[in-house]
């Protein structure tokens, strides 16, 4: 029989069909057990609403008697005009136990849907794979403690640093598999941002090119204080993205955009796509970071993964 860390790492993966489609809203995945099977699962719903809790208990009938609930989050105990509060639902539904991941980092919710379960006499375990929920639902927990969505800078590079030639072409310096993952990054963000220059040099669409992942493209935002076209959405300065609606944010560049971000302390994730060619002088990834000296360069990123797609070597490094 699968334990609690087997179905909460399962209902995390459930989580992850909502990310970047939630808004604001965290991705949240929820799977209702009894005697070893699976009765429902659910996750948040495109725009938020329902939340997973909810969407799992639709899909049930009949009593919960001796029933667990895995949740990744904390039910949220704030009702809205779009739905009723999850730890109300479950409190109603009275499962035997409702094992939980992570705390819900919203004031209007922290410990307060633990409290209201307890109160009806539900048992509850909560911590299960915290720091996996933590980095599955990054987008919601750094909205919560910056204001703003998680941030990724994606850069696809040859194994000397360039992203195109010095005439500007760049097609393809990558792989087939390498630009597939990218745009996986893409159906799974909000927003996806590039600088002025680049917009006006490439005119990128930004879509997402996967089979059955089309309608999945991210709204498309630039980095200018000049005019945009329609379609686009201008952002003046990098602080500027606290005003975005959604949790997660791809910045695809160009070298300028990139370095502004990284100089503003604002990227929480690097994926860089490594080909294996050399260009020599061409244009570089990165332009001026503000690193006034060698030793504050080091600490600041740890390897989360890695990993080769065809030729091409994926690494993926998280702020420390």
């Amino acid at each position: 029989m699968a334990g609690d860390r087997d179905v909460m790492a399962a209902a995390l993966a459930l989580g992850e069909r909502g990310r970047g489609r939630t808004g604001a809203n965290p991705h949240v995945g929820c799977i209702i057990m009894r005697d070893g099977r699976v009765l429902a699962r659910g996750w948040t719903q495109p725009g938020g609403r329902p939340h997973a809790e909810a969407h799992a208990l639709s899909r049930i009938e009949g009593p919960l008697d001796g029933a667990t609930v895995y949740v990744t989050l904390e039910p949220c105990a704030h009702e809205s005009e779009r739905g009723p509060a999850c730890a109300d639902l479950l409190a109603k539904a009275r499962p035997e136990r409702v094992v939980i991941a992570a705390h819900d980092a919203d004031p209007r919710t922290e410990g307060k849907g633990i409290a209201r379960l307890q109160d009806a006499g539900i048992a509850v375990t909560h911590g299960v794979l915290a720091a996996e929920a933590h980095r599955s639902m990054a987008g919601f927990f750094t909205r919560q403690a910056h204001g703003r969505p998680h941030v990724t800078l994606k850069l696809a590079t040859s194994l000397d640093g360039r992203i195109a030639m010095a005439d500007r072409s760049s097609r393809w310096i990558t792989g087939d598999r390498a630009r597939a993952h990218a745009h996986g990054l893409r159906a799974q963000s909000d927003h996806i941002l590039v600088g002025g220059g680049t917009l006006r040099a490439d005119d990128p669409k930004l879509d997402v090119r996967l089979a059955g992942l089309e309608e999945r493209s991210p709204r498309r935002e630039v980095l200018t204080r000049g005019s945009v076209p329609e379609g686009w959405n201008g952002i003046a300065a990098p602080e500027g993205i606290a005003d975005l609606a959604g949790n997660y944010l791809l910045v695809e560049g160009g070298a300028q955009t990139a370095a502004a971000f990284l100089a503003a302390g604002l990227v929480d994730r690097l994926v860089l796509y490594r080909a294996p060619i050399l260009i020599g002088e061409g244009r570089p990834a990165l332009g001026d970071i503000g690193l006034a000296a060698l030793a504050d360069a080091h600490g600041q990123w740890q390897l989360a993964d890695t990993r080769m797609l065809g030729s091409d070597r994926l690494e993926v490094y998280e702020r420390s």
